[in-house]
């Protein structure tokens, strides 16, 4: 990797919604647009309960290709390119670049990690490749995993600031999405792939720099995944969550939106994806603040 930050991800790289290959066909801002456009869906569906795991593995599909037609929209990359400055591989200005990236955590502030759970590119083919069904290990450890991604972060941040170096290139992102088998990079984000079917998104949650900010956003975050008084204790989501986020009061900032809980839950509105303010829904069902109120 050159020490301008191009190496591995090079000039060809797509920024909001550029890339390899179809990217001169395509333009780069429709990648960048369907992340937009599918937050809204996915936040309208779930709202509505008009959707479910198995029916929300069409956007895992549309996102995977997009990231192999015009690499977008991958934000990791898109954030690794803006810091290290490098126009030329983001194919738009900092200002839009850095607007995009802002918008999206914007978003996860309200609708919280739709945009990583089913959106990024990076994250889609790494839950794809989760559902290879081989025993699962890491689910109880989030604190390990966020605190060796913080420390990942600083590194990244460390690195682009201090030597101009993107460490997020090394680990072959364009490489693999451009098909790229000759480069090495190619086979260091397979491996990636590989470890997913065993360790549910080692990237997203040990790596990523841009889900570190997006779990600050979603911990807080206006809509989640909620228990109501349906819920009858029986532990079932909790085993079924990938990231141990289901328990009562989680702040759900590694919950990627799987749907899982909600695919083994046996009451029929026992969980929900609304408001988590602490008031009223507009169902009129308690969360989890005001039952804890409301308890003896």
């Amino acid at each position: 990797m050159s020490g301008d930050g191009g190496g591995a991800g090079g000039g060809s790289g797509g920024g909001i919604g550029g890339g390899a290959g179809a990217a001169n066909l395509i333009p780069r801002a429709v990648g960048f647009v369907y992340a937009i456009v599918a937050i809204f869906a996915l936040a309208i569906l779930w709202y509505t309960g008009k959707i479910n795991r198995k029916k929300a593995f069409i956007f895992l599909l549309i996102s995977t290709g997009f990231g192999f037609l015009i690499f977008a929209p991958v934000a990791p990359h898109n954030f690794q390119k803006l810091i290290l400055q490098d126009v030329t591989s983001l194919g738009a200005s900092l200002q839009v670049a850095a607007f995009g990236l802002i918008l999206l955590l914007l978003l996860s502030l309200v609708f919280g990690r739709i945009f990583c759970g089913h959106i990024c590119p990076a994250g889609a083919i790494q839950e794809l490749a989760s559902l290879v069904p081989l025993p699962k290990i890491g689910q109880n450890r989030k604190e390990i995993s966020r605190g060796i991604r913080a420390v990942v972060f600083v590194i990244v941040l460390a690195a682009a600031f201090g030597w101009s170096v993107g460490i997020i290139d090394y680990f072959g992102l364009q490489e693999f999405f451009s098909l790229d088998v000759t480069s090495v990079l190619f086979y260091v984000f397979l491996g990636v792939l590989l470890l997913s079917t065993v360790i549910y998104r080692p990237f997203c949650r040990f790596i990523c720099p841009y889900g570190l900010l997006l779990s600050l956003t979603a911990a807080v975050s206006a809509f989640k995944f909620r228990r109501t008084d349906k819920c009858i204790e029986c532990g079932l989501c909790e085993k079924a969550c990938p990231t141990n986020e289901a328990k009562v009061g989680d702040l759900k900032s590694e919950c990627y939106m799987c749907g899982r809980c909600i695919e083994v839950c046996p009451v029929e509105g026992a969980l929900v994806y609304r408001r988590s303010t602490g008031r009223w829904s507009a169902v009129g069902i308690p969360d989890e603040k005001e039952q804890a109120e409301n308890t003896p």
